[in-house]
């Protein structure tokens, strides 16, 4: 096992929420304000880790942290104990998460493999608004961009084909028979492919449930993909987002999805995020065989490694 020093790791753990709270404080002023931003707040709403839990460092499992200092910030946490004057992630933790480091490899290993559709055209967010009057929609503080008749017709011209589950599960009724696939939680293996939104989003998720056994610099990258792949699904939602401003200060401009020039600008953003997310997915998949690689008296057959360069 490495051994950090209190010195070197504290200044990883300082770094680390440094980095985070970019987008963590804004969050926390805004919950405080009692103001919603629909871009920015649905990685801590729609996703279950709090923003104390991603400022947290983890150093991943195989590596201690010394220091009375790390007996007092880590020994009580789920998955460490402390040995002396070192505290780490222990064997008997990540042995007891088998199942999920399986069933996660699976996915992720199965979505690197598919081929990517880069003409799904952000039609979900569309999808989850059909027939809907514009207060009943998921951010009804903020009008349909072509009102509600304009933006059942793109639903209605369009061929809607979403493969990720999360996404579809909150189609209207009405959206339901028009989606080409019919993805469920139990398959979802059969169906995410790697130029998907939500299935790039994802990883932050995947990357935070395998915490504290993976390093969280691999979470914080995950994260910052989420973030970014998130301001374009929205601008390429129906929802008219003017005056809404990104971290930087910049506008929100939409996405027009429904005209030949939008739909280039999506697939050719969305191709971006594909290769991003390539390498970091591979990256996931490899901190599973490591892991799952552990279990006592048992073997695992590395799969392939994705190749990050097959969405380019």
């Amino acid at each position: 096992m490495e051994v950090l020093a209190a010195a070197d790791w504290q200044a990883r753990a300082a770094a680390h929420a440094e980095r985070v709270d970019a987008f963590v404080a804004p969050h926390l002023a805004r919950r405080e304000a009692r103001v919603k931003h629909p871009v920015h707040d649905f990685l801590f709403t729609y996703y279950s880790q709090r923003p104390a839990q991603l400022r947290r460092w983890h150093p991943g499992y195989g590596v201690g942290l010394a220091g009375a200092e790390a007996q007092a910030a880590y020994a009580g946490l789920k998955g460490y104990a402390g040995d002396g004057d070192t505290v780490a992630v222990t064997r008997d933790f990540v042995d007891a998460q088998r199942p999920l480091l399986e069933a996660t490899r699976r996915l992720l290993a199965a979505t690197a493999g598919r081929a990517p559709n880069f003409g799904c055209f952000g039609l979900h967010e569309w999808a989850m608004v059909y027939r809907l009057d514009e207060d009943e929609t998921r951010h009804a503080d903020w009008p349909l961009r072509l009102g509600p008749e304009g933006t059942d017709a793109v639903v209605e011209s369009h061929r809607v084909a979403c493969s990720h589950f999360d996404a579809y599960r909150f189609f209207t009724g009405p959206a339901r028979p028009l989606n080409q696939l019919s993805p469920t939680a139990s398959d979802r293996p059969a169906f995410e492919q790697p130029a998907c939104l939500h299935a790039g989003m994802d990883l932050y998720k995947h990357a935070f449930r395998l915490t504290p056994m993976i390093d969280s610099d691999l979470v914080a990258d995950c994260f910052e993909l989420a973030r970014d792949i998130r301001v374009l699904d929205m601008r390429a939602a129906p929802y008219d987002l003017t005056g809404l401003t990104d971290h930087d200060g910049s506008p929100f401009t939409p996405v027009r999805i429904e005209t030949a020039a939008g739909k280039a600008e999506y697939a050719a953003a969305q191709r971006g995020f594909a290769e991003r997310g390539a390498p970091l997915r591979a990256r996931l998949v490899g901190e599973c065989e490591r892991l799952l690689s552990l279990a006592r008296d048992e073997q695992v057959t590395p799969l392939r490694a994705h190749d990050p360069h097959r969405c380019a």
